[in-house]
């Protein structure tokens, strides 16, 4: 197995956001917010960690009207493009968009009818950080969907995926991808993590050939 290596925690430039902008996430975003769909309370809250530009939260309230979200990241770029998307889709009423840091939320205890985070994880130092905040921020019952990359075996492996996936991408991007991967967790790392947590309701699969995601239905008291 690879061995983890770390890249930036935080993408905060403005070629960061201008990059990750341009490249078409359309497809992914559209499954992921097919699955949390299937996943997500009839109504309530939703914490959007990670959100980058916002687009999962946008596309995910669009579809879901009884559903408020608080879409939180540490990018000002970011946060800047989130917000006009979510102006722009005319949904600043249920979509609120904060600079938070997900370790550390500082909402009380049980705040959010579900949890959602596309390819935040990666960016992590120390995984288990952010799965205790998560866990404690969501009510018991809560839907949870979480997706993130998994790292290559091999470097044959890494190699790859980066040419099939970003094939026509900008050098930027097709390097932003290739370290992405190094930095990933493999499924059987994040199951120890939610093992010593006492997160014993939780496991994570291998859901492609690049991804692990954790599942769970939301199964709210009434």
């Amino acid at each position: 197995m690879l061995e983890r290596i770390l890249e930036p925690e935080v993408m905060d430039s403005e070629l960061d956001a201008h990059e990750y902008a341009n490249f078409d996430n359309s497809v992914v975003n559209d499954e992921f917010v097919k699955r949390a769909l299937e996943l997500a309370p009839p109504s309530g809250y939703v914490l959007d960690v990670g959100t980058g530009p916002g687009d999962i939260a946008v596309l995910f309230a669009m579809r879901a009207p009884a559903l408020r979200f608080l879409a939180i990241d540490l990018g000002e770029h970011m946060l800047g493009m989130a917000r006009r998307n979510v102006v722009n889709a005319k949904l600043a009423e249920r979509v609120e968009i904060a600079r938070t840091d997900a370790k550390a939320t500082g909402c009380p205890p049980g705040s959010f009818d579900m949890v959602i985070s596309n390819s935040l994880v990666h960016h992590i130092p120390d995984p288990e950080e952010l799965f205790r905040e998560l866990r404690r921020v969501a009510r018991p019952g809560a839907g949870l969907f979480i997706k993130d990359l998994h790292r290559p075996a091999s470097a044959s492996e890494l190699r790859a995926l980066v040419d099939k996936y970003a094939e026509g991408c900008t050098p930027y991007q097709t390097q932003t991808f290739f370290d992405s991967l190094h930095a990933a967790l493999t499924v059987e790392e994040v199951t120890a993590m939610l093992r010593d947590l006492g997160w014993n309701d939780l496991t994570a699969r291998r859901c492609s050939d690049r991804h692990w995601c954790i599942e769970r239905r939301a199964s709210l008291p009434i």
